[in-house]
């Protein structure tokens, strides 16, 4: 069975915000027009995953949740899942690791650096960088074809589909 994985970075956040950590940094403005945006263009595509996985940090969880609604998908079976939060790409294997087996697209929101590192780890260090430098910046979605099995995820074992930004929706 063909598996996908939707790497989605969080949208954008607010720095100007008065949170006291930035686990608690909430969506700027746009963050929070372009995570539905990104939601309605997954479900208009039929990228409608079987899991969500999502960091607890709340411009993560503002984003996951914003997308979820568009994508009817109900909030309380997304998965919170600390260890997405600063994590390592062995960490970030780990969380997919715990994935259902059953799962056929899975959707992962998290952070940066942690996002990108992963991208290059399955799909392997020649990946094209962007002209402005950004591989993943915010609510990006990477659209990765998968092998077979969620806890085997070797360098390069993973096709890089398609890389959608929020400005070209």
């Amino acid at each position: 069975m063909p598996r996908e994985l939707l790497l989605l970075r969080h949208a954008k956040s607010d720095w100007d915000s008065d949170a006291a950590t930035d686990f608690e940094r909430p969506l700027a403005k746009r963050g929070k027009s372009d995570a539905p945006k990104v939601g309605s263009w997954l479900y208009r595509e039929g990228l409608v995953p079987d899991h969500v996985v999502s960091s607890p940090a709340e411009r993560a969880r503002q984003t996951a949740t914003k997308v979820c609604k568009r994508l009817d998908f109900s909030k309380k079976d997304i998965v919170w899942d600390d260890a997405i939060y600063e994590a390592s790409v062995a960490e970030l294997l780990e969380v997919l690791g715990r994935c259902p087996e059953a799962a056929a697209t899975v959707l992962l929101v998290g952070h940066n650096p942690g996002l990108e590192n992963l991208l290059c780890h399955l799909v392997g260090e020649d990946i094209e960088i962007p002209r402005d430098g950004k591989l993943l910046p915010t609510a990006t979605v990477a659209r990765l074809e998968m092998p077979n099995d969620w806890k085997i995820l070797a360098p390069g074992s993973a096709q890089l589909l398609s890389m959608t930004r929020p400005k070209s929706l």
